[in-house]
């Protein structure tokens, strides 16, 4: 599994971004309490997702919380639904 022939389910969940700098302003949501979170397009994906590709516009800036979202990792595979239930990878 890579990056190359990812689904990109992670684009889906919510990327709450506390201390991050360089994220550009407008792909930036904040609440009414002033939670700041990456901004998901209307049927849930990231707005930095480039839709073509299914490959993050701001890869290289990406949140801190993406960059250790790693592929094919436990969480990944959860994501995918290829977890194996039981706790192994």
């Amino acid at each position: 599994m890579s990056c190359a022939n990812c689904e990109a389910c992670c684009c889906r969940l919510q990327v709450i971004l506390i201390g991050e700098r360089g994220i550009p302003d407008h792909l930036v949501e904040v609440d009414r309490w002033g939670g700041r979170s990456m901004a998901r397009l209307e049927d849930g994906w990231c707005i930095a997702l480039d839709r073509g590709t299914m490959k993050c516009r701001i890869y290289e800036t990406r949140p801190k919380v993406c960059r250790d979202f790693a592929v094919g990792d436990y969480e990944c595979l959860a994501e995918r639904g290829l977890g194996t239930g039981d706790g192994r990878r």
